[in-house]
């Protein structure tokens, strides 16, 4: 059999991170984007802009019947999911896929079965495992340099999404945002989670906390704690955010800290002194798609995050969400302010996860030359 030198990919859902995920497919020597589906209209001027050359369908079954398609990518909502990565399954596809992979926790549990039982590849984008930072800090423990690992701390706090702007079946942000943590702090520790307890804040009065910190213990006896919200200080003067990893071990400490345009590991062992600060590289798009194309063309996993770790992080993050909901989160603040927070967001230029409706305006340079083409 001849070995491929590229693979063909028709993706489905070309909202906000369906076009993150064509321009580095774009990109990439080893991709071709063959087709684009979706209904939306403003997906569709999307996509003409930014794929001229693949072909704009909102017949999703096209693609599973092309045996010249190698790889599916799943980019609309979470509750389609499941239903389009059963039919690329049996269509013989690998799949890329954002997360979650599905829209509740009993419904990622058989997704992740029929993967086990699948030869396909399937990558969900859990894209903190495709971080330079977080696979140098993971190395740093792990070579012992810490002594023995004992406490995990994280905090993710910006002023970013806020209801309303499209979580949908993704959830509230402790899972939509916070899973990527509770995977994280998996990660590092290297061990499945054993207690736990939540509390949250429903700010603005809201229906749910968007603030919820969780602490407890792993398996192996690890403590941790995480803290997530996007409620911090949506309307101050000048943004600011708290986001950091602190690990701690009975010898020395590893600590992170980034500002989404560059990452600072500090690394304090028993041997070695490091600090390196580099690229943030916000979603790593860029290093999914071609870790995850040399996979598929090697015939094994060279480093792309698997569906079973998504699920993991997913229905953990759920399980706290619920935690803190029991536990009584107070309601903090007025719808009012809530409306002024969004009500400001519509018409911020810079800011933390803004919805990116002007996607195509953005590149209207590129839209006027493709219609003189025409």
């Amino acid at each position: 059999m001849e070995r491929k030198e590229k693979l063909k990919i028709g993706v489905i859902g070309f909202g906000r991170m369906g076009q993150l995920y064509g321009r580095e497919l774009l990109k990439n020597p080893l991709w071709e984007l063959a087709y684009i589906c979706d209904t939306g209209i403003a997906a569709g001027k999307a996509a003409e802009v930014i794929a001229p050359h693949a072909e704009i369908i909102d017949d999703e079954d096209k693609i599973f019947a092309n045996p010249t398609i190698d790889v599916v990518g799943l980019f609309a909502l979470a509750d389609s999911r499941p239903a389009q990565l059963y039919k690329a399954l049996k269509a013989g596809k690998h799949v890329l896929a954002e997360k979650p992979i599905a829209g509740d926790i009993k419904t990622e549990w058989e997704v992740a079965e029929a993967v086990a039982k699948s030869d396909r590849m399937v990558a969900v984008n859990i894209f903190n495992r495709n971080a330079w930072y977080h696979k140098m800090m993971v190395d740093f423990i792990r070579s012992g340099e810490i002594g023995e690992l004992a406490i995990i701390r994280i905090a993710h706090m910006t002023p970013g999404h806020m209801p309303q702007e499209g979580h949908g079946p993704e959830g509230p942000c402790f899972h939509d945002c916070g899973m990527h943590y509770v995977d994280v702090a998996r990660w590092y520790a290297g061990s499945d989670y054993e207690t736990y307890h939540a509390q949250g804040v429903r700010m603005w009065s809201y229906s749910d906390p968007w603030w919820v910190q969780v602490h407890g213990t792993f398996q192996n006896g690890v403590v941790f704690d995480i803290t997530q919200g996007f409620v911090y200080g949506h309307m101050a003067q000048v943004q600011t955010h708290n986001c950091y990893v602190d690990v701690i071990g009975t010898k020395g400490i590893a600590r992170l800290k980034y500002d989404f345009k560059t990452a600072t590991v500090e690394l304090h062992g028993v041997h070695d002194t490091i600090t390196k600060t580099d690229d943030f590289n916000d979603k790593k798009i860029d290093i999914l798609v071609d870790v995850f194309a040399k996979s598929v063309l090697a015939g094994k996993n060279l480093g792309y995050p698997t569906v079973k770790d998504s699920v993991i992080a997913s229905s953990m993050a759920w399980k706290m969400f619920d935690d803190a909901v029991k536990n009584g989160a107070p309601c903090i603040g007025k719808p009012e302010e809530m409306d002024e927070i969004l009500a400001r967001r519509r018409t911020m230029k810079q800011g933390y996860g803004l919805p990116l409706w002007p996607i195509v305006d953005e590149h209207a340079s590129e839209k006027n030359n493709l219609k003189n083409k025409k």
